[in-house]
């Protein structure tokens, strides 16, 4: 089955890949097939926003199209900044790490917990859907560590590393995104049983 990865994130189409490939589905970014989908994401939770970049990218590309939206969701900030995670400073990735350390700079240890969240969504051109979800729990330290990864992962630690030290297939195993890509293969070889 080929499938479209509805983002112009190439840390999430690697980590897609990564993980869809070795299944045996035939994955292709947007990137890849020469397109740009500008989507506003205006949904209030993880899964309706990724459901919206799922539906823009099946229309456009009548495949079968498969979206996440992804973020960190720190406990002394009551969730934030949750759905805001990509757009947090308005500055990208560093921009936002740092933010994220003024904002916990008075916060103890054993407060400074959060957790990754992922939701998945895939549409497909007959308008079913298949959806998925994954969390990570860990705690925010208080400086970048790792070059690895992407997003707040320098930042975000599972026990005594940062996901920014972790190799791609250690985080995979315990990562949101690992563990809701994961459900979805399931739910998606369900589906293709199904639909033969």
């Amino acid at each position: 089955m080929k499938l479209v990865i509805a983002t112009g994130n190439e840390g999430k189409v690697r980590e897609f890949k990564r993980i869809l490939e070795p299944m045996g589905f035939e994955v292709s970014s947007l990137k890849e097939m020469g397109l740009v989908l500008d989507v506003e994401e205006t949904g209030e939770t993880f899964l309706e926003n990724a459901r919206t970049k799922a539906e823009a990218a099946c229309r456009l590309t009548g495949l079968a199209a498969i979206a996440d939206d992804s973020g960190l969701c720190v406990d002394a900030l009551d969730g934030a900044p949750g759905v805001y995670s990509a757009r947090y400073s308005g500055e990208g990735d560093d921009g936002n790490n740092q933010k994220l350390l003024r904002e916990l700079r008075d916060v103890p240890p054993p407060k400074r917990t959060g957790r990754y969240a992922c939701a998945i969504c895939c549409t497909f051109p007959d308008g079913e859907e298949l959806t998925a979800e994954g969390t990570c729990e860990g705690i925010i330290g208080y400086e970048l560590s790792g070059s690895r990864g992407f997003g707040y992962d320098p930042l975000f630690y599972v026990g005594e590393r940062s996901f920014g030290q972790y190799g791609d297939e250690e985080k995979d195993a315990i990562s949101h995104r690992g563990k809701a890509l994961r459900l979805f293969c399931d739910k998606l070889k369900e589906y293709q049983a199904q639909n033969a």
